[in-house]
């Protein structure tokens, strides 16, 4: 039986719930419950806190889990690896200081940097030979300057208005571009391919769209020019000879201009249809 650590709550817990059950596994109806059995798909679900995720898969007492790539980072674990990005929760991590202190992540040697993350911190800055006093803190990291306890932090960067807020600037690189990640141990588990194929599938589903229209035959290939589908458009003949009917995928966030350039052309009777699962 698979064994997937889910995170329990928390930013990654409700999409990833979701995403699970668009793919067909069992949910937990109680958010207290920590463990559900799905036996119809030959899968264990571990509901976990999402910082522990990659130290249980990493160890071999979990196969998968999903949880963030700066959390799969951060815990350094040897044996934990990712194996698939999940396209949700992304966040940026960069350097933020007092206005105009620092340009250069090289200013900050000898200094105190306050992050919730000091093992991916710890290890950016390891690779670049930059020695600094990491202060551990478990949320509010931009209070840290301003009542003394660190010279600069390392955290997520959205806007930048709660750091600004904060009279923090950010500068240096960007430490990590993060978002969800499924993950896997050491050993390839049986099951972990179905369940990677299925998450691939409600991927595909969420960023693409079906559109059906008709068209003339002889505008054909220009229309196939606008919009030419994953591999090919599907193309079926309409009582009318000179007239077909055309399905093809098309990515969600092109659908307007799609739509707009087929109806140009001459294509009538464009319909889009929702995409709940895929296999490609």
């Amino acid at each position: 039986m698979l064994r997937i650590a889910v995170p329990n709550k928390g930013s990654l817990s409700e999409t990833a719930a979701e995403m699970l059950a668009e793919a067909g596994y069992a949910g937990r109806r109680d958010p207290k419950t920590l463990h559900v059995i799905d036996a119809d798909n030959d899968v264990e679900f571990f509901f976990l806190r999402p910082k522990d995720i990659a130290t249980y898969v990493g160890s071999g007492a979990i196969d998968v889990g999903i949880t963030g790539r700066d959390l799969l980072l951060d815990a350094r674990m040897p044996g934990a690896r990712e194996i698939e990005a999940l396209g949700f929760a992304g966040s940026t991590f960069r350097f933020a200081a007092p206005s105009g202190r620092y340009t250069d992540v090289s200013e900050l040697d000898g200094l105190r940097i306050a992050t919730s993350y000091p093992g991916l911190v710890d290890a950016f800055l390891d690779e670049r030979g930059i020695a600094v006093d990491l202060v551990p803190l478990d949320g509010a990291v931009e209070s840290a300057v301003r009542l003394g306890v660190a010279d600069a932090v390392a955290d997520v960067v959205e806007t930048g208005t709660t750091l600004r807020q904060a009279g923090l600037d950010v500068f240096g690189p960007v430490i990590l571009q993060s978002e969800a990640v499924l993950i896997a141990g050491p050993v390839d588990a049986d099951g972990s391919e179905t369940l990677l194929r299925r998450l691939r599938g409600v991927m595909v589903a969420r960023r693409f769209v079906m559109i059906d229209y008709d068209l003339p035959l002889a505008l054909l290939d220009d229309a196939v020019k606008i919009a030419g589908g994953v591999e090919s458009p599907t193309v079926s003949p309409l009582r009318d000879p000179e007239w077909v009917a055309v399905r093809v995928m098309v990515a969600r966030a092109r659908v307007n201009p799609v739509m707009d350039a087929l109806y140009a052309l001459g294509a009538r009777a464009i319909l889009v249809t929702a995409i709940h699962n895929a296999r490609l």
